[in-house]
């Protein structure tokens, strides 16, 4: 008969039967599991009743029962969000081993979807690590970009100064802009360049995304300060093909195609990834600044569309190589290419006489390598290398002197005239067409070695390098002949242990790193000599820095239900190229002085879940984190109320501390209906020229929550409709520290309370190779900031189309 063991474990009830036997005689019953595609199954839990007796799957499928007395045990196997399912197995010797294939695969199929992707993969978030684990699934058929989707994660907030293809800076914890870094798959995405970058990649193309909060392991050895998001690019060895095409508001067209065929006897295997996304991005703004200037300098409010915002990205990846032979489990060699253009409407904030016709262009052309190996040479031997090397320019074209008012007109001045800028651009500094051709290279490698099913050591480094040139045509001719170089160069070697014991149930993984930069200025001067003849001289500004970091992350399974993780780590961020050089194209003033930022990271947390009771199921995970921060990078405290800079400076602001937490609901009824709701509140103190402060323009709590509820055979058989809601919500924030009691007119630099709806819907036809999507984004057009005064999109529609084929 039935009975409940207890609701804090997956052992749910289930009949045993055993053999009555008088002898003590025991014996371990070991054994592998296979989903039916033939991959084995990690993290699944493996359980008897009677004897109580609990184990996981390792990385390889592989577990353990000990202490089974002698006669028959039913065996029962538990994998996230799918149902139980038993074997009977009999127990009359010391060792019985046993294979099991269940009777579905990892991946859910179409009609299992989940919401934004937010099913648990649990063989990366039960290992003590602060992370989250995106799927792409229902990104990829519905028109929603990658970093929306990101912004839905808990603990995660997109700052993003405009529509499709706008500056984006990420935020975790608190932590934000460089302190967080984003990889493809492992490798630096600065090093792919404003091209190809999660403005421009396609959910279609990306298998899931891993966001580290605070801790990073060893294997993505970066200097990651915040917290990290590591892009997975689909590496399926099947054959199959994927399209989709989608059009909407504001002339956004967005189309891509990925594709692989693998010949299954020499297992050659040709894969491509296709992308195309435009808009006009000409929304709807308003609010203090956009106003028109008239006669006496009298200013009219007025709502304006954008006028100089347009965008447009192409790009794609080649590979050709073999899978799932011998040799190699992947081995690809090929080429990443990528374009973009985009019009530039203001500086960094929106002032009163926006920009007209300043531009900038990207291109990267860059040859890629993916080599991967399980049980190279001797059993337990992993080796992974990925590696890119090639060129990125980026231009800025800003030569138009006359100046334009937010109706798109040139500007008046007091007297009803029209006037140029004394500096003849745009942008003060003068007409440019400044150009900045790098080269890049980046290669990551990977060893690990696992001595047994309970030891596991890696070894990793991450090198990154990029030689920078700076160039403008309208310099002179000997401006020009002396170019400025800028180059960086930076080594991350990381070594890690990892630890499984007591059943599989513990679990950790100490690491430590050594991070080293350096880089190169140099910039011609022409002087005069002590004969006065002119000499050419270069001013040189170097540096070579070294810095040690160390962590550790450790989980423990009381139950398969419940599992308590914990992490710390000191963690060292150097500067990045933009900060210490500069960016035009991104308003940005260089800053070789700069210092490398450091956080002393901790977090604390739990997950219950899946907890299944009849058709509903939950899970419920919270996290408690505190970040020690010395010589934070960031924006100028002092200079914040200056809000019509278009320049900005980074600067190390001080030391200070973030602490906080995150928590999140997963629930789904019936496989039919899911709920997810998170939120995350913290504060960020930062002292500053001996006083401490709370960091401006930082949203301290934010909730997203999402619903689907998916219909059968609507219209026709075996086709699903879904229905999807998410709102988003980010609290009041200031962009000036606090003012004191004296708060007069300091609601002119809040930004105001946000809450944003989306609804979506998407159809699948009964041969599943076909789903036709609609969202409609900000249903109430309520106006949305994630920075002062630069306000986003309002209210959109977007209809999308996507068809793929598996095994063609």
């Amino acid at each position: 008969m039935l009975k409940i063991v207890s609701v804090l474990s997956l052992l749910l009830t289930f009949p045993v039967f055993s053999q009555a036997s008088e002898e003590i005689e025991t014996g371990t019953v070991s054994g592998v599991i296979y989903f039916k595609n033939g991959i084995p199954v990690a993290e699944a839990s493996v359980f008897t009743e009677k004897p109580i007796q609990h184990s996981y799957t390792n990385s390889k499928g592989y577990f353990t029962l000990n202490n089974l007395g002698y006669g028959t045990h039913k065996i029962a196997i538990k994998y996230y969000g799918k149902d139980i399912e038993y074997i009977t197995v009999k127990v009359s010797k010391k060792n019985t081993k046993i294979k099991h294939t269940l009777s579905y695969n990892e991946d859910n199929e179409l009609n299992e979807v989940l919401l934004n992707g937010k099913t648990k993969e649990t063989q990366i978030e039960t290992q003590g690590f602060a992370v989250n684990v995106v799927k792409t699934e229902e990104a990829s058929i519905r028109n929603i970009q990658t970093n929306e989707l990101l912004n839905t994660t808990v603990g995660v907030k997109i700052r993003q100064n405009g529509g499709l293809g706008s500056d984006v800076s990420y935020s975790l914890n608190g932590l934000s802009g460089s302190a967080v870094r984003i990889f493809i798959d492992g490798i630096p995405s600065s090093m792919y360049g404003s091209s190809f970058n999660l403005n421009s990649i396609p959910p279609s193309m990306i298998k899931n995304i891993e966001v580290y909060k605070g801790v990073v392991p060893g294997h993505l050895a970066d200097d990651a300060l915040g917290g990290a998001i590591n892009i997975v690019l689909h590496n399926d060895a099947k054959t199959n093909l994927n399209a989709s095409v989608s059009y909407g508001s504001f002339n956004t067209l967005q189309a891509s195609v990925n594709g692989l065929y693998r010949f299954n006897d020499t297992g050659f295997t040709v894969k491509t990834s296709l992308f195309h996304n435009y808009s006009d991005n000409d929304y709807k703004v308003s609010g203090r600044s956009v106003v028109v200037t008239g006669l006496g300098g009298v200013q009219t409010p007025i709502t304006a569309r954008r006028f100089n915002d347009a965008y447009r990205s192409t790009g794609g990846m080649l590979q050709i190589g073999y899978t799932d032979v011998k040799w190699a489990d992947q081995f690809f060699v090929g080429v990443t290419g990528s374009d973009d253009y985009k019009e530039v409407q203001h500086g960094a904030f929106m002032t009163i006489t926006p920009y007209k016709d300043r531009f900038l262009e990207s291109n990267a052309l860059l040859a890629n390598l993916t080599y991967q190996k399980k049980d190279l040479f001797t059993k337990g031997l992993d080796v992974t290398v990925n590696g890119i090397y090639g060129k990125r320019n980026r231009t800025v074209n800003d030569t138009v002197s006359w100046a334009y008012s937010w109706n798109g007109e040139r500007a008046i001045d007091f007297r009803g005239d029209e006037y140029q800028y004394t500096w003849r651009s745009q942008q003060e500094g003068g007409p440019t067409l400044a150009a900045i051709n790098r080269k890049v290279g980046s290669i990551r490698t990977g060893v690990s070695y696992a001595f047994n099913n309970n030891h596991k050591i890696l070894a990793n480094h991450v090198y990154s390098g990029i030689d920078r040139e700076d160039s403008d045509e309208l310099r002179s001719v000997l401006e020009n002949t002396f170019k400025g170089t800028r180059d960086l160069h930076k080594n991350i070697f990381a070594l890690s242990y990892e630890l499984s014991a007591i059943e599989n149930k513990l679990k950790t993984s100490a690491f430590g790193k050594l991070y080293q930069q350096k880089t190169v200025n140099v910039d011609p001067e022409i002087v005069e000599d002590e004969n006065g003849n002119a000499v050419v001289v270069d001013e040189i500004i170097s540096s070579n820095k070294k810095f040690t970091g160390y962590g550790f992350a450790a989980s423990y399974a009381f139950s398969p239900n419940f599992t308590l993780l914990t992490s710390a780590e000191k963690a060292i961020r150097l500067p990045n190229e933009t900060e210490v050089f500069g960016n035009d194209g991104d308003n940005v003033v260089a800053n070789p002085s700069i210092n490398p930022e450091q956080s002393n990271n901790y977090n604390l947390g739990f997950r219950f879940g899946a907890l299944s009771i009849k058709k509903h199921k939950f899970t419920i995970g919270a996290n408690l984190f505190t970040r020690n921060i010395k010589d934070r990078i960031g924006l100028p405290i002092e200079t914040s109320l200056n809000i019509d800079d278009e320049l900005i400076l980074y600067v190390n602001q001080g030391s200070g501390t973030s602490k906080g937490i995150d928590a999140q609901l997963n629930y789904t009824f019936n496989n039919n209906f899911n709920l997810n709701f998170n939120a995350s509140r913290f504060s960020l103190n930062i002292e500053n020229n001996g006083v401490e402060i709370a960091v401006p323009n930082t949203p301290f709590f934010t909730m997203n929550g999402n619903i689907r509820y998916s219909f059968k055979n609507v219209i026709q058989q075996k086709s699903r409709l879904n229905l999807f809601y998410t709102m988003y919500f980010t609290d009041e924030f200031s962009y000036l520290p606090p003012q004191g009691k004296n708060t007069v007119g300091d609601e002119f630099f809040k930004v105001p309370t946000q809450l944003v709806q989306d609804f979506g819907l998407s159809y699948a036809f009964p041969n599943k190779k076909l789903v036709a999507s609609f969202d409609i984004k900000n249903i109430f057009d309520e106006p949305v900031y994630d920075n002062l005064s630069v306000q986003k999109p309002g209210r959109a529609f977007y209809l999308k189309l996507n068809y793929s084929i598996h095994k063609f």
